[in-house]
């Protein structure tokens, strides 16, 4: 199956924005899809950027008889990176407790967190967007 991939890439943007979104419902007590089917919502996140890797797999163009390794070794490098970065995320946190930082601190250190990648998803939601 054959995916293009500007639709595929703008669709990922779209979803990292959408979660940004409601994350901010969360925080502001209202009720969100996240929340109340969060089974949904990581099946179609799933679906969605799995159709990404695939299409980045399919640039590489790796021989026939290599596809199985070459998705193995793709998805065991995609795992590797989510433990680093989720890795360095708790260090981080931990770094900013040790250092007793006043809560208010975290709190907003948080929803800027969530509105710059909301924005950042908006605009590659838009470049990818235009590239269709």
């Amino acid at each position: 199956m054959d995916v293009p991939g500007p639709p595929v890439e703008a669709a990922i943007a779209f979803s990292i924005l959408l979660l940004a979104c409601e994350i901010i419902r969360i925080q502001n007590g209202q009720s969100s899809i996240k929340a109340d089917r969060p089974w949904m919502v990581a099946f179609a996140f799933g679906l969605l950027h799995g159709l990404g890797f695939a299409e980045a797999l399919s640039e590489l163009a790796p021989p026939a008889g290599d596809i199985p390794i070459a998705r193995l070794f793709f998805n065991v490098g995609v795992e590797i990176g989510q433990l680093i970065f989720i890795a360095v995320v708790i260090s981080l946190i931990a770094v900013v407790r040790l250092a007793r930082y006043p809560g208010w601190l975290g709190r907003h250190a948080f929803k800027t967190a969530t509105y710059a990648i909301g924005a950042v998803a908006a605009l590659w939601f838009v470049e990818r967007g235009a590239a269709f």
